[in-house]
């Protein structure tokens, strides 16, 4: 099987490099080193037998914002996002994150650690489409969330779409309603075993999807549990 790459980076060498390394694999790498194509390309081939279903985005592009079409192309696809950065802080990170990106990777790149996590991001994608093919909405408390397309329905109708990281945050609350869930499960959850209990990467989630639920001043569906973590109201 193919997988479909979108490379977007303007560093030539970079560029060579994961060309080079992925020319034997299973991985496809095509490459927009300003990112003035990637929204449009993405969205012509969705759903076709060459649809691109990764795409590796530098934060640092000549021409536009990585953290703006890394959000783009969250909002509008179903891609798994990447992000690379030559800034190694906790801030950056968390910016990537929280415009929808599924992963971040610091330069200089190591070219076997991006393999290695694009694969398990690929996973990770494939898994939940099927395991959501045959669902329908998950209906809590006064709101429904659509396991399919990410879809989240509050009760005065507005609809929004989740990132990745949103909706394995929800779907671990939802799980674990009614108890505190401590920050390292929800980053064990979301695919990031690795993130430190101070990582405010999960804070930052938790304060998107309290947006998105219109939970912001209020906080009832979505309770800070002092020392222990987040809970979903029942």
């Amino acid at each position: 099987m193919t997988i479909h790459v979108l490379l977007v980076e303007d560093d030539k060498l970079l560029v060579k490099r994961i060309l080079n390394h992925f020319a034997e694999t299973e991985f496809t790498i095509e490459n927009d080193a300003t990112g003035a194509e990637a929204l449009a390309m993405v969205q012509l081939r969705a759903n076709s037998n060459d649809a691109i279903t990764l795409a590796i985005v530098d934060i640092v592009l000549p021409k536009r914002d990585g953290l703006h079409l890394a959000k783009e192309l969250n909002t509008l696809t179903d891609i798994g996002v990447i992000m690379l950065s030559s800034r190694d802080s906790q801030a950056d990170r968390i910016a990537g994150l929280a415009q929808g990106a599924d992963d971040y990777i610091c330069k200089p790149v190591d070219l076997l650690e991006l393999e290695l996590r694009m694969r398990a991001l690929h996973k990770r994608l494939i898994r939940n489409n099927n395991q959501d093919e045959s669902k329908e909405f998950i209906e809590y408390a006064d709101f429904k969330l659509h396991p399919d397309n990410r879809t989240l329905i509050i009760p005065n109708g507005i609809e929004s779409r989740l990132t990745e990281a949103e909706h394995k945050v929800l779907i671990c609350l939802i799980a674990n309603a009614g108890k505190a869930t401590p920050r390292e499960k929800i980053s064990e959850d979301i695919g990031q075993p690795d993130w430190s209990p101070t990582d405010r990467t999960v804070d930052v989630l938790i304060g998107r999807l309290r947006k998105k639920l219109n939970d912001e001043k209020d906080q009832k569906r979505i309770v800070t549990v002092r020392s222990k973590g987040y809970m979903l109201s029942v």
